[in-house]
């Protein structure tokens, strides 16, 4: 009973804990009015209602002077230690049973020996571990068993219970510390997932920022040669319809002079109209577009390897060392090797 009530002392008080118990995050035990009144002492600036802290503040383990950090309920925000105040109820209804003198109504109280029902229960059967009579030790069915008196088994076993009690009392607090650590360990566990999480996105948008700068210096590419062949097609057309146009006139013109009737007048308009209709017949100063000119295939890309390098990425091992990351057109060139170089445009036939 005393190492039981040595473990039930409150450091401050130096008396047995006085419920409500509160544990401290270091896993030691304080009444909570003890510490209240150590936080109050550590933080005399802070408010107070009713005698107590009622904001957030700090003071230190008085067992192990480790730091404890309150939120704004104060002293009240500690987790209550319910175990150590059932066993404080135990230790002292039990310390109370002990203290009462022994009266005759209590000895007439005491057990009987089922054997021999006007024998009281005054040994202790070593060898069955039962308690018993004289008679059954004499007579009965303990002839041959090892005996203890009652008492000094009692004080015995009492003493073995209550160092089991005391010994799991500090086996639950470090059961408890090793709770708060796993929990501890848990929260470390989510804050780092999250972490490493965003910084994998990061990565990857950075990917996609640069995939998406590839593809717009591509298309680039692809958009200006289109534009150029498209302008050389459409000045080539309006060449095409001028000449049209000017032959068009030069029928019609011939059309009126064949209907002329005078001889004279047909021969005096005929020969600026035959030159002008040779003229109109020829199309070899206007360019011709080669064949194949409208084809773009040359901007044909095959990104093959880099899928297959993008299928196989993957996090790195703790003996590899990240590559740094290399600004400038290499870096981009290595990014975008499936890209395919811009053939030269073919020139107009003369």
């Amino acid at each position: 009973m005393d190492n039981l009530e040595k473990q039930l002392i409150c450091p401050i008080c130096l008396e047995i804990f006085t419920k409500p118990v509160v544990i401290l995050p270091c896993q030691h035990n304080l009444c909570r009015k003890c510490a209240n009144d150590i936080f109050q002492a550590s933080n005399p600036y802070l408010p107070t209602r009713g005698g107590s802290v009622t904001s957030g503040g700090r003071f230190r383990c008085p067992s192990c002077r480790h730091e404890v950090v309150l939120d704004r309920h104060g002293v009240y925000g500690l987790q209550r230690n319910l175990l150590v105040e059932n066993i404080i109820d135990m230790f002292k209804q039990e310390s109370t049973s002990s203290a009462k003198p022994a009266t005759p109504e209590r000895t007439e109280e005491q057990a009987m020996c089922q054997e021999h029902e006007e024998e009281k229960i005054n040994i202790y059967c070593v060898t069955h571990s039962v308690p018993t009579c004289s008679m059954c030790k004499v007579f009965g069915a303990h002839q041959d068993c090892e005996v203890a008196p009652l008492k000094s088994m009692y004080q015995t076993q009492k003493t073995e219970l209550t160092d089991g009690i005391a010994m799991m009392v500090g086996n639950n607090d470090r059961i408890q510390g090793i709770i708060s650590q796993l929990k501890e360990t848990c929260r470390t566990v989510e804050e780092n997932g999250m972490r490493q999480k965003s910084q994998l996105c990061e990565k990857f948008d950075h990917l996609y920022a640069i995939l998406e700068e590839r593809k717009r210096d591509l298309s680039s590419k692809v958009a200006a040669e289109q534009e150029e062949k498209l302008n050389y097609i459409r000045g080539l057309t309006k060449k095409y319809k001028e000449h049209l146009e000017q032959s068009s006139k030069t029928v019609e013109t011939g059309i009126q002079t064949l209907e002329e009737p005078e001889m004279a007048v047909f021969l005096q308009t005929v020969k600026d109209l035959l030159k002008r209709t040779g003229e109109a017949s020829s199309t070899s100063h206007l360019e011709k577009v080669e064949q194949g000119y409208e084809a773009m295939d040359h901007y044909t890309v095959n990104f093959w390897r880099e899928g297959r390098a993008l299928r196989s990425i993957d996090f790195i091992s703790d003996d590899e060392d990240e590559y740094e990351e290399v600004d400038g057109g290499k870096a981009e060139a290595g990014v975008g090797g499936g890209a395919s170089t811009a053939a030269p445009l073919p020139s107009p036939a003369p």
